[in-house]
C-alpha cells in the first residue's frame, strides 16, 4: 500500500477524484492526516456557503464546519457554551447577553469581537428565509469588545436555540459588511470563517474540500484533519461510492431499497433518527385561494380519500412514520390528539356532496392539478397514487411536473398550482420553522416555504403569537396544542408523513456528531480510525 506524508496531503487538497486525492486514495490520505479526512456524500448542491442569508441542509452543513455559533445544544436539547464561553437570560427575558471566548479568531486572523456578532445577528434577522427565529430582536448593543447584548421587543422562548448551529454562523463584519448585498456578497462562496474548518475549494457540483483550523478556539478540536463533501448527482450514484468505500458518510438514505443495500455493507453503521431537530414533513398542500378548494370540506374530503398507511408502508418501504399535524412527534410541543383523516371513502362522498360537489355523469366531481418537487422519485411515486385513489371519489387528476426546482418554488410560491406535494420542515422550535407557514402575516408571493396555501386563521395568528412570547412550558404547550387541532381541522394541507433520517457510517468513523442538529453542527470530535 502506498504511503502519503501529512505535507503532501496539505498540497494535495484542490484536486478530487473518485475516491482520491490527487490520485492517492482516500484511505491512504486519512491514515496519513492527523485525525484522518473524512468524506460526506450528498446530493445537496449549495448555491453558496453563507448560511446567514440561506436555508437548507445543502448549505448548513458545510457552513456549520465553516462558521461558529454562539452556543450548541447536546442530545438532550441543553444549550452548551461554543464561541459564546457564557451567556445570561435578563429577568424580563427581555435581553441575552453573550461573552466571547477571549481567543477566538477568524481564518484571516483577525478577532472576533462583539462588534461580529451584532453584524451576524442583524445580517441573519434581516436576511433569513427563517423571518420569525429573529423577529423580536431590536438591536444588539456592545458591552465591550467580547461582550454583545441580544435585545428583544418581547420574550423569545426560542432564542438560545436560534443561536445553535448554522442557524446563526458569525460571519465576519470586515468582509460582509462592506455595503454589499449579503445575499449576493461575492464572498459567499469563498467565505472567511469563524468555524472549525477552512475552505480550501467549493466546485459547485462536485466538492467542497475543507481544512482543520489550527487557531479553533477549542484546544485539540476539531480532531480530523480534513471534511470532504463530495457532490453526487443522484442518490444511486451516492449509494455505489459508499459502498465501494469511496465516501465514509452516506448523508441521508431515504429509500428503503437503498437502505437495505446500505445495511448489508460490511462494517456500515446505521443511525436512525438523526438529527431529530430538523423535523421534515411531507404534505399535500392545497391552494385555498382557488375556488375549487376554497371550501375546507373539498380539502378533508381529498384527505379522507388518501390512504396514509399505503403510503407509507407500501411505497415508502415502513421506514418512515406518520405526520398528524404541523408539529413533527419528536417535538415537546406535539399533540397527537386531532383528526388523523384514516382512509374513509364513504366519509369522502359525503363530504364532496354537502360542498354541492356531485359527480357527473363521467362520475367526475372535481378536476385538479398536482405538482410535485422535481427530482424526488418518492414524490413522483406518490403522485401517481394519489391520482388512482383520488379518482375513487370523483376527482380527477393532471400530474405536473416542473424541469427543475426553481421552476417549482415560483409556481408554487406564486400561488400558480392547486395541489402540490411539498417537504417543510420544523427547525427545533415552531417559531423558527412552523409559524412560517401558518401565520397569516407570513403570506409572501414569491416566497417558497413562508405560508404558500395562504392560510388565516385570526385565532391561530392570535394563539402562535401568545406562544412565541410565552416562556412557560405548560402554557406554551397548551398554546401549540390549540394551533396543531385548528390547522387540523382547516385542512390547508393534508399531513402523509415524517421523514425519518437515516445516515449511514462507515466502521472506520469514530464519534460522528450525536447532538440535535446531526451533521448541521461542527464535527469537531469525530476521527478516523487507521
Amino acid at each position: 500500500m502506498s504511503t502519503i506524508d501529512r505535507r503532501h496531503l496539505l498540497q494535495a487538497g484542490a484536486a478530487l477524484t473518485a475516491g482520491s486525492i490527487f490520485g492517492v486514495p482516500l484511505d491512504v490520505a486519512a491514515q496519513a492526516a492527523k485525525g484522518g479526512v473524512l468524506v460526506i456524500g450528498s446530493t445537496q448542491t449549495p448555491r453558496h456557503l453563507n448560511s446567514a442569508v440561506q436555508s437548507g441542509i445543502a448549505t448548513m452543513m458545510p457552513a456549520a464546519q465553516l462558521f461558529a455559533s454562539p452556543i450548541r445544544m447536546d442530545k438532550n436539547w441543553k444549550p452548551q457554551p461554543y464561541l459564546a464561553e457564557s451567556w445570561t437570560l435578563s429577568p424580563d427575558n427581555r435581553s441575552v447577553s453573550l461573552v466571547l471566548r477571549k481567543d477566538a479568531v477568524f481564518h484571516d486572523g483577525k478577532p472576533i469581537t462583539a462588534e461580529d456578532v451584532k453584524f451576524s445577528i442583524e445580517t441573519i434577522r434581516d436576511n433569513h428565509p427563517f423571518k420569525t427565529m429573529y423577529g423580536p430582536v431590536n438591536a444588539v448593543t456592545i458591552s465591550d469588545a467580547r461582550t454583545a447584548v441580544i435585545r428583544l421587543s418581547e420574550p423569545h422562548p426560542a432564542v438560545l436555540l436560534a443561536m445553535s448551529t448554522s442557524l446563526t454562523p458569525i460571519i465576519p463584519k470586515h468582509i460582509f459588511g462592506d455595503g454589499t448585498d449579503v445575499k449576493i456578497h461575492p464572498r459567499n462562496g469563498n467565505p472567511v470563517g469563524s468555524g472549525p474548518f477552512k475552505l480550501v475549494e467549493f466546485k459547485p457540483g462536485e466538492h467542497i474540500i475543507m481544512e482543520r483550523f489550527d487557531r479553533f478556539f477549542l484546544k485539540e478540536q476539531p480532531k480530523l484533519e480534513r471534511v470532504i463533501v463530495r457532490l453526487f448527482k443522484d442518490s444511486s450514484s451516492l449509494l455505489l461510492a459508499f459502498e465501494r468505500g469511496e465516501i465514509d458518510v452516506h448523508q441521508a438514505v431515504t429509500d428503503p431499497r437503498e437502505l437495505e443495500r446500505v445495511r448489508k455493507t460490511p462494517g456500515a453503521v446505521v443511525v436512525k433518527g438523526a438529527a431529530p431537530a430538523i423535523g421534515p414533513l411531507i404534505w399535500l398542500a392545497f391552494n385555498i385561494k382557488s375556488p375549487k378548494l376554497a371550501d375546507k370540506r373539498v380539502r378533508q374530503a381529498i384527505n379522507f380519500a388518501v390512504d396514509k398507511q399505503y403510503i407509507l408502508n407500501t411505497i415508502l418501504g415502513g421506514i418512515n412514520s406518520r405526520s398528524t399535524g404541523p408539529l413533527a412527534s419528536g417535538s415537546p410541543y406535539y399533540t397527537g390528539d386531532v383528526e388523523k383523516y384514516e382512509l374513509n371513502l364513504a366519509k369522502a362522498a359525503k363530504l364532496f356532496d354537502d360542498a354541492g360537489l356531485q359527480a357527473g355523469a363521467n362520475g367526475v366531481r372535481l378536476t385538479l392539478d398536482l405538482d410535485a418537487i422535481p427530482g424526488n422519485a418518492d414524490q413522483k411515486t406518490i403522485q401517481e397514487y394519489l391520482k388512482v385513489s383520488l379518482a375513487k371519489v370523483g376527482v380527477e387528476i393532471n400530474l405536473r411536473q416542473s424541469p427543475d426546482f426553481p421552476s417549482w418554488a415560483r409556481r408554487v410560491s406564486s400561488l400558480q398550482f392547486e395541489m402540490s406535494l411539498d417537504s417543510v420542515w420544523n427547525w427545533g422550535d415552531p417559531v423558527i420553522g412552523v409559524h412560517r407557514t401558518w401565520l397569516s402575516s407570513n403570506i409572501k408571493p414569491g416566497v417558497i416555504w413562508s405560508n404558500t396555501q395562504s392560510y388565516t386563521n385570526p385565532k391561530v395568528d392570535e394563539w402562535l403569537a401568545a406562544a412565541g412570547k410565552e416562556m412557560n412550558l405548560a402554557k406554551r404547550k397548551d398554546l401549540y396544542k390549540q394551533v396543531q387541532k385548528a390547522v387540523v381541522e382547516d385542512c390547508p394541507v393534508a399531513f402523509l408523513y415524517e421523514q425519518t433520517f437515516y445516515e449511514a457510517y462507515a466502521a472506520k468513523v469514530v464519534n460522528p456528531p450525536a447532538g440535535i442538529w446531526g451533521q448541521t453542527d461542527g464535527i469537531t470530535e469525530t476521527t478516523i480510525k487507521a
